[in-house]
């Protein structure tokens, strides 16, 4: 049996996975907002989910750090282990909507595979 176009397709899709970066710190109201968002979106459409205190990592504090939360979006093989986020994902800030996550992760699943590293 040769496989079709449907079956190919489905197997790509499978590759893929969306993963989210919450970039967080002590005491963020707002983030509380957003984690309650995500757990919504996530019942409809799961996720891989990293959270980061911003205020642990010089790198994101340096641009994070009075923006917080901050969700960063990316396209990832699934289970890639190694995988670390960079400025170049689809972001969301401050106060978003359970729509404005799902468009962001719709938007990165779209994203040429090519741009991605193995």
């Amino acid at each position: 049996m040769r496989p079709t176009i449907r079956l190919l397709s489905i197997d790509h899709a499978r590759q893929w996975a969306v993963r989210l970066t919450f970039f967080t710190r002590p005491n963020c109201g707002l983030c509380n907002d957003a984690k309650d968002v995500m757990a919504k979106v996530w019942e409809r459409r799961p996720f891989e989910f990293t959270e980061v205190n911003v205020m642990n990592h010089p790198k994101w504090k340096a641009l994070y750090e009075f923006d917080t939360p901050v969700l960063h979006v990316d396209k990832v093989r699934e289970s890639s282990h190694a995988f670390e986020t960079t400025t170049a994902a689809g972001k969301l800030m401050h106060r978003f909507t359970e729509e404005q996550l799902e468009a962001v992760m719709d938007q990165e699943l779209t994203k040429e595979p090519d741009s991605y590293s193995p």
